[in-house]
């Protein structure tokens, strides 16, 4: 089914993907909170697609958007959870507002969990649908700043193998896919990208989620990619080492055999 709700299509990463899979013959549903700028895109897609402003941490809000968009479109064949935010300050932990840190938390994990707790049933009922999780390095690598949006893009890996694990065996297929440094609002405004000159395009991350979209990398299903390093070619290459050796999965470190815990 060649159906796909993006989250957060609004602007940046979002709209860029939206446009996207429109343009791969997708028909898509836009969500987001600001229903002018989804209009916006839908103006520029022009073809199949479905509006549903909906703010992705408000439950009842989610449910009406994919039964709209449900109805809309027939059922959705791909879920891409992009919408998401950062910290206001690029400080330390005990220089930032705590509050301010589970503001994006809440947004970068509540949402993808309302979304797609609200989508998986029609996938189930079909036996097939892919989740595409939006993530990032910070989700498996410490950082100096941004301790929110760390512990959240840790929780989103461990919901995506969770997914994984859980429904596999049912036909879903899950992706964490962390887009590289594309140039947005968002990114521009870091300082940590201050000076930047070098970006990741948008396209590379379109063609990581069409080519999950379409089925190329189900084997991956549950697993890691990143768009700018990786691209559908180098990832099916690599597809049977990636398996043998378990690797691009968030776990937990054995010092060798005899560890108790591993």
């Amino acid at each position: 089914m060649r159906t796909a709700l993006v989250t957060g299509a609004g602007r940046g990463i979002g709209r860029g993907i939206a446009l996207g899979l429109a343009h791969a013959g997708y028909a898509v549903a836009l969500v987001g909170r600001t229903r002018a700028h989804l209009d916006a895109v839908a103006d520029e897609i022009g073809g199949d697609v479905c509006v549903a402003a909906a703010d992705v941490t408000d439950g009842t809000a989610v449910l009406d958007a994919v039964a709209r968009v449900e109805e809309e479109l027939g059922g959705i064949g791909l879920l891409v959870n992009n919408a998401g935010v950062i910290e206001r300050a690029e400080v330390p932990f005990v220089e930032d507002d705590v509050e301010d840190s589970w503001r994006v938390i809440e947004a970068n994990v509540r949402g993808p969990l309302l979304v797609t707790h609200a989508v998986l049933p029609g996938m189930l009922a079909r036996r097939d649908g892919r989740v595409v999780n939006l993530n990032s390095g910070a989700g498996h690598r410490a950082m100096t700043s941004y301790t929110g949006y760390a512990i959240s893009k840790g929780a989103l890996a461990r919901f995506t193998t969770q997914l994984d694990t859980q429904y596999r065996e049912q036909g879903i297929r899950v992706l964490d896919l962390a887009p590289g440094h594309v140039e947005t609002e968002m990114t521009g405004a870091m300082p940590m990208h201050e000076g930047r000159t070098v970006w990741t395009p948008i396209d590379a991350v379109v063609e990581l989620v069409r080519a999950f979209g379409d089925g190329e990398l189900d084997a991956l299903s549950g697993r890691f990619v990143r768009a700018g390093t990786d691209t559908p070619a180098s990832l099916l290459a690599a597809t049977p080492q990636i398996l043998a050796t378990d690797a691009r999965t968030l776990r937990l470190g054995a010092y060798g055999d005899e560890d108790p815990v591993a």
